[in-house]
C-alpha cells in the first residue's frame, strides 16, 4: 500500500527558497490554516454555487447534482499532482513555476500567460456574483433598472463588481497581514454558515434524497438523452472547482511550505466538494416546490430556496454571510493573480518586469501589479456592460483557460513520469509528499479531466453563450487569441530575458550580516 508522507523541512524556509535562485522579498507570515483558507476562499462554495445554481438546475433539473462528483473526481486527481509539485517547488506562481520546471521555458511562459489571463477574467466573474445576492437582500442594491430585465441586471452587476474590485485592490495594497486576517475571518464565517445552512435545510426537508434522480424531462428526445443536459449543467461544478492551487502560489509567504501547502491544496478542494454537495442536496430536499420556475432563473436559484425555507428575515440574514464570502473570494483571486504577475516579472517574463517585480518595503506586497490587476478586472466588466449573458460568458472563458493552464502542468508531468524521470527541487534524503506508484494513473485521470472540461465548457452551447453572432463561439475564439498572442510575444522578444534581481526590503534593526 502506498503512503503519503510529509515531514518538516530540515532547513530554513528562506534558505530553501535560495536554492531556486530567489531572494526572499515577500513576508512569510501565513500558517497552516491561512494556507488552507487561501485555497478554500478561492473555491468559495457560497460564491460559486449561489451564483450558478440556477444555471445548473435550468440545464439539468434536480439530477444536475451528479455533475458535482463527476467533476470532483477529475479535479482531485489534478490537486494530488499539484500537492506533489508544491512539496518539491514551494515558490510563488505555482502553475507557472511548476510547468517551467517540468517542461521548457516556452511551456512555462504559456502556462503563466494563459493562467494570468484566466485569473483576470475570474476576478471579473467572481465580482459579478454580488448581483445574485445583494438585490435579494434589499432592492436598494438594484441601482440600475429592474432586476427582472436581463440587460439591466447585467449593468447593475458590472457596477457592483467594479466597487468590489476597488475594495480588494485597496486591501491587497495594504499588506498580507490584513489580507490574511480578512481571509481567515471569511473562511471561518463561510464554514460556519455552510454547516448551519445544511443543518437548517436538512431539518426542513420535505422530500427524500432521491430527488437528485429526477431529470425533470431534460434531454427527452435528444440523441444523447440526459447526458447532454448533464454535461451542460457541469458548468457550475467546473466553475467552483478550480483555483485550489492558490495555496501553492502563496508558498513564499507561508511558513514550512513543503509540509503545509500540499495538505492545504487537498483539504481546500476536498472540504469544498463535501460541503458543497451536501448544501445542494439539502437545498433540493427542502425546496417548497422543486418544479418552481424561479429555481432556474438568475433572479431566483439557490437564494430563492434559502429565503423560501428559512423565511424572508432569516434568509436575508444568511445572504449577508454569502456576500461576505463573495468579497473574500474576490480578494483571494486578486491576491493569487498579483503573486503570479510578481513571479513572472521576477523572471523577466513580462514587459516592465523590474517595476512589476518591485515589492514595497513597507507593505511587503507588489503594489503596481495589485493596481493593474484591479484595473484589468474592472475593464473586462465595463467592456461587456451591455451583454445580458455576461455572467455565463465570463465564467465559461475563465474555466476553459484555467484548465488549459493546468494541462500545461499535468501533461509535462505525465510525460516525465512515463520516461521514468524523478522530480528535482529537493534533496534525495528529505522525504516529501509523493504519489509513489499511483503517480501515473492519477496523472492520467488529471489530464483526462482537464481535456474534458476544456472541450465541454468551451463547446458553443446556446445556454451559455447565447445564439447567433461570434459571442456564441467566445470560448474557442478567445482561447485561440490568447494562445496566439502569447506565442507571438515569446517568439518576438529579444534578447531572452534574464531574472530580475529585486533586493529584499531592509529589516529595521538588523545588522549588516543579517540584512
Amino acid at each position: 500500500m502506498t503512503t503519503f508522507t510529509l515531514t518538516p523541512p530540515v532547513h530554513d524556509d528562506d534558505r530553501d527558497l535560495a536554492t531556486f535562485g530567489y531572494a526572499p522579498t515577500l513576508q512569510r507570515t501565513l500558517g497552516g490554516f491561512s494556507s488552507f483558507a487561501a485555497g478554500f476562499s478561492y473555491l468559495s462554495i457560497l460564491t460559486g454555487i449561489f451564483q450558478l445554481f440556477h444555471f445548473g438546475f435550468a440545464a439539468g433539473g434536480p439530477a444536475f447534482f451528479w455533475a458535482w462528483p463527476l467533476v470532483f473526481v477529475g479535479q482531485f486527481a489534478v490537486a494530488l499532482c499539484f500537492a506533489e509539485l508544491a512539496a518539491h517547488y514551494p515558490i510563488s506562481g505555482s502553475v507557472y513555476q511548476w510547468s517551467k520546471r517540468l517542461g521548457t521555458p516556452f511551456v512555462g511562459w504559456m502556462a503563466g500567460w494563459v493562467y494570468l489571463a484566466c485569473l483576470v477574467v475570474t476576478l471579473a466573474a467572481v465580482a459579478l456574483a454580488l448581483q445574485t445576492t445583494l438585490p435579494q437582500i434589499s432592492p436598494a442594491f438594484q441601482v440600475m433598472g429592474d432586476p427582472a430585465d436581463p440587460a439591466a441586471g447585467a449593468k447593475n452587476a458590472v457596477l457592483l463588481g467594479c466597487v468590489l474590485i476597488a475594495l480588494t485592490t485597496i486591501v491587497n495594497a495594504v499588506g498580507v497581514r490584513l489580507l490574511a486576517f480578512i481571509n481567515n475571518l471569511g473562511v471561518f464565517s463561510e464554514l460556519f454558515g455552510v454547516l448551519f445552512l445544511i443543518g437548517l435545510l436538512g431539518w426542513n426537508a420535505v422530500r427524500g434524497p432521491s430527488v437528485v434522480l429526477e431529470t425533470a424531462a431534460r434531454g427527452a428526445g435528444e440523441p444523447l438523452g440526459y447526458m447532454g443536459p448533464l454535461l451542460a449543467a457541469s458548468l457550475m461544478a467546473s466553475y467552483v472547482m478550480y483555483g485550489f492551487d492558490t495555496a501553492g502560489t502563496l508558498a513564499e509567504e507561508t511558513t514550512e511550505p513543503r509540509r503545509r501547502v500540499p495538505w492545504a491544496i487537498l483539504l481546500a478542494l476536498g472540504s469544498a466538494a463535501v460541503l458543497g454537495g451536501l448544501m445542494m442536496l439539502t437545498a433540493m430536499m427542502a425546496a417548497p416546490s422543486i418544479g418552481a420556475p424561479e429555481l432556474g432563473l438568475a433572479t431566483g436559484g439557490l437564494p430563492a430556496i434559502v429565503k423560501g425555507v428559512l423565511g424572508d428575515a432569516v434568509g436575508r440574514t444568511f445572504l449577508v454571510v454569502v456576500v461576505f464570502a463573495i468579497v473574500v473570494c474576490t480578494l483571494a483571486v486578486h491576491t493569487g493573480t498579483v503573486r503570479l504577475v510578481f513571479s513572472m516579472a521576477r523572471d523577466g517574463d513580462l514587459p516592465f518586469s523590474a517595476a512589476l517585480a518591485r515589492v514595497s518595503p513597507r507593505t511587503h506586497t507588489p503594489i503596481l501589479p495589485t493596481v493593474l490587476v484591479g484595473l484589468a478586472g474592472a475593464g473586462i466588466l465595463v467592456v461587456n456592460v451591455g451583454y445580458p449573458q455576461i455572467v455565463g460568458l465570463v465564467a465559461s472563458v475563465a474555466i476553459v483557460w484555467a484548465n488549459l493552464a493546468y494541462l500545461f502542468v499535468t501533461v509535462p508531468l505525465l510525460w516525465m513520469r512515463l520516461r521514468g524521470r524523478r522530480l528535482d527541487g529537493v534533496e534525495d534524503s528529505e522525504p516529501v509528499f509523493s504519489l509513489g506508484r499511483w503517480g501515473i494513473p492519477v496523472n492520467l485521470v488529471a489530464v483526462a479531466s482537464g481535456l474534458f472540461i476544456v472541450v465541454n465548457v468551451g463547446w458553443p452551447r446556446a445556454e451559455i453563450y447565447g445564439t447567433g453572432g461570434l459571442l456564441q463561439f467566445a470560448a474557442p475564439l478567445f482561447t485561440v487569441l490568447v494562445l496566439g498572442v502569447g506565442g507571438l510575444y515569446y517568439a518576438l522578444r529579444r534578447p531572452r530575458p534574464r531574472p530580475v534581481v529585486v533586493p529584499a526590503p531592509a529589516v529595521p534593526g538588523a545588522d549588516a550580516e543579517a540584512a
